[in-house]
């Protein structure tokens, strides 16, 4: 399978607490509920077409709750563009905490992180998709396990909050293959890690 991940964040890189004004409150974050009001007609049928897309989805711990709180209380899922796709097709929750998923078609992935996305990745075609998990994204990028990230970026500066990329981090360059805007200024990237970056060695033009 190939693996790709699906990440909102705003103009400074922060991905933390987009959809309801509560749902992320770590470190005294009181800036949630950013993404919503940019969220509609075009951004919305294209984040579908993606979630369609997906024969699989994997999760961090906390995404996976926050989903499973919400698109997985959606009554008759069947047919809905997001929450239909979400119920339906497999999911896998990288936790070490999580015991019983308590979500239909969920399966808890513990132990080596390395060992159980390759295993994922090599089991058929297809593509399994990591919405959100900023934390989980971050350990497979480190991994070298990424083959595609996507990223809608929204026309706000949110000023606080986990940015997906922290200030440390190891350095990867980045094809871009497809670059889209919405109605809404969402602008929608899709990259494909391409090894490392290159760096000058000597100075500018003088």
């Amino acid at each position: 399978m190939k693996l790709t991940t699906v990440t909102h964040v705003s103009l400074d890189g922060v991905m933390q607490g987009l959809g309801r004004s509560d749902e992320d409150r770590r470190g005294g974050f009181t800036r949630g509920g950013w993404a919503l009001p940019l969220f509609s007609g075009e951004s919305e049928a294209h984040l579908g077409e993606i979630f369609e897309r997906a024969d699989a989805f994997l999760f961090g711990r906390r995404t996976f709750e926050i989903f499973a709180a919400s698109w997985g209380r959606v009554a008759d899922p069947a047919g809905k563009p997001i929450a239909g796709p979400l119920h339906a097709r497999p999911k896998y929750v990288a936790s070490t905490t999580i015991t019983d998923p308590g979500w239909a078609h969920s399966t808890v992935l513990d132990g080596d992180l390395h060992r159980a996305v390759s295993d994922l990745k090599g089991a058929g075609g297809g593509e399994i998709q990591v919405h959100g998990s900023g934390a989980l994204v971050r350990s497979l990028l480190d991994l070298r396990l990424v083959d595609e990230i996507t990223l809608l970026v929204y026309p706000v500066i949110v000023g606080q909050g986990t940015r997906l990329f922290p200030d440390q981090g190891p350095d990867a360059a980045l094809d871009l293959v497809d670059s889209r805007t919405t109605d809404q200024g969402v602008t929608v990237q899709v990259y494909r890690p391409d090894g490392r970056p290159e760096y000058a060695t000597t100075g500018g033009p003088s």
